[in-house]
């Protein structure tokens, strides 16, 4: 009877031990998981920096093709008045010549109308010279926001990817594949690799 018993308590503590070293082995198998856990928390940190930047970059364009087409409407009016001023000038220099032309001139409304002359002259001038910098401003701006837009095209790739390695890395939690974990830090890696490139690589 006491070596029954004796018996039953051995292959109790038998199980109780096998029990206790299988679940250490489940521990340590899926010990894994913690990391991919981890990883994936990085991963959207970064992602959701990733999609700021890119909006950033997208508000950046609008910005500069606003100031552009500002740009052009002041350049526009400008060699609007430029046009204007031309005429008047040619106007009054039409006038000059046909009194310089009489036999006897007057001298007081030559001397007036070859102010105007100049006057309008010097009006073109600084009109031209105004309208010549808002355009250098309008092609600038174009500039900036072809370069803003290639920014967050860019970026829109290095968010894809993050999406990728996300997506990858909740599949390898639920069917517990190692290899999953990998490609998804693989794919974390090129995104991350691509944020850095356009952030500091790529001039705006």
């Amino acid at each position: 009877m006491q070596t029954t018993d004796l018996d039953d308590l051995k292959q109790l503590v038998a199980e109780w031990r096998a029990e206790h070293a299988a679940q250490k082995q489940k521990e340590q198998r899926d010990q894994w998981t913690r990391y991919v856990s981890l990883t994936m928390v990085v991963i959207a940190v970064l992602a959701a920096i990733a999609t700021l930047k890119g909006g950033a970059f997208s508000t950046r364009t609008l910005k500069e093709m606003n100031e552009a087409t500002f740009n052009q409407a002041k350049a526009s009016d400008q060699w609007s008045f430029y046009q204007a001023n031309s005429i008047k000038q040619k106007l009054y220099q039409i006038e000059l010549d046909h009194l310089t032309a009489a036999p006897a001139p007057d001298a007081a409304e030559v001397a007036k109308l070859k102010t105007k002359v100049d006057k309008y002259e010097k009006e073109k001038t600084d009109i031209m010279a105004e309208a010549t910098r808002d355009e250098a401003a309008r092609d600038a701006a174009r500039q900036t926001a072809t370069s803003a837009a290639e920014h967050s095209r860019k970026m829109g790739l290095s968010i894809t990817l993050f999406q990728v390695a996300i997506a990858l890395g909740a599949m390898a939690l639920i069917v517990k594949k190692k290899y999953l974990w990998v490609v998804s830090t693989t794919f974390g890696a090129l995104a991350i690799a691509q944020m850095i490139y356009v952030l500091c690589f790529v001039p705006l």
